[in-house]
């Protein structure tokens, strides 16, 4: 999705299909956005030796957890990167003349935003997120419904409104991730094929693939009075801690009976992490199941397991559990005593 600011169609815009066009480093990136790509790719240019700056209309990675979206920004400031939050692009302006030329005799574009400022760039990234291209398919001729995005409507087997046609991926109003276009692909093609009823997974894993990672699965918050979280933080990790690596986290959002409803993970490989959790959350499994399960140590998934242990401990905490401890002990020394 390319936004209409004015002046950025006659700039050296690239986007994250084009990016990899780029035959020189710039000296100079903007990028016009703050989700996971912006993240991501501004991460990316800063380590290599690009000057970043990262414009964003709101906050980075707004829909991830806030204390991991903390990490994510120190850790891009920690690389170099400019990060202005709360502000929005509103006009480009290109000098391809000499006297407008940078260093290298390329041309310079600045960006203005809302609140005055003005930031030079070699090239502009822009990440704000991606749309459906269907316009001009023809897909009110076939009965085919679709939103004022222009993304066509699915039931959850990724049928259409007309009942021969099916539709995965991107072109759907589903989350934009390589992995759930597959999945749901593999869906459509085999309803449509075989004639049989498969629904999609509503437990959506994501990964942001900075440094550290964010990963995340279901709930991330608790939002219900019957919901809680456990938190672990990597600095009592142990591979966490060989490794150097301790500003991350390990966060389950429980709800009721100790069921595990998702969470987030931050750090080294977390997306590897993500695969026990998300199917903990598919299974509808709880702290308990979790942490009855052994792990391998030392792991990054220690964190994930001791989020289980420590909610599921607060179990034995409640006056009813430990008067029935208390009973089941004194009567087992009892039982012993007699034999």
């Amino acid at each position: 999705m390319v936004p209409p600011i004015p002046g950025l169609d006659e700039a050296p815009m690239v986007t994250s299909e084009t990016v990899w066009d780029l035959v020189e480093l710039p000296q100079r990136l903007v990028v016009i956005g703050g989700g996971p790509i912006a993240c991501e790719l501004g991460q990316a240019f800063a380590r290599l030796g690009s000057a970043v700056v990262m414009l964003v209309r709101s906050e980075i990675l707004p829909k991830e957890d806030r204390d991991a979206a903390a990490i994510v920004r120190a850790s891009l400031q920690e690389d170099g990167v400019e990060i202005v939050e709360g502000v929005e692009a509103e006009s480009v302006s290109t000098s391809h003349d000499d006297g407008g030329s940078n260093d290298d005799g390329h041309s310079r574009s600045t960006i203005h935003t809302g609140d005055g400022r003005a930031f030079d760039a070699d090239v502009i990234l822009v990440a704000v997120g991606r749309k459906a291209r269907t316009e001009g398919l023809g897909l009110e001729h076939v009965r085919v419904e679709y939103d004022d995005a222009g993304h066509v409507l699915v039931d959850a087997g990724m049928r259409t409104s007309n009942p021969r046609i099916w539709a995965a991926g991107d072109v759907t109003p589903h989350p934009d991730f390589t992995h759930l276009a597959g999945v749901y692909a593999s869906t459509a093609a085999s309803n449509a094929v075989l004639g049989v009823h498969r629904s999609v997974s509503t437990i959506v894993p994501r990964v942001t693939f900075t440094s550290p990672e964010v990963a995340a699965v279901g709930l991330t918050k608790a939002d219900g009075k019957d919901q809680t979280t456990s938190t672990i933080q990597h600095a009592h990790t142990d591979r966490a801690i060989t490794e150097e690596q301790t500003s991350g986290f390990t966060r389950l959002v429980i709800g009721k009976g100790g069921r595990i409803l998702g969470g987030t993970i931050v750090g080294p490989r977390a997306g590897e992490s993500l695969a026990e959790l998300t199917l903990a959350v598919h299974q509808k499994l709880t702290t308990r199941d979790l942490a009855g399960v052994t792990h391998p140590y030392p792991t990054y998934n220690d964190a994930l397991w001791n989020a289980a242990i420590a909610d599921a401990r607060t179990a034995l905490d409640s006056p009813l559990v430990r008067t029935a401890m208390t009973g089941l002990v004194k009567f087992n020394r009892w039982r012993n005593r007699r034999s």
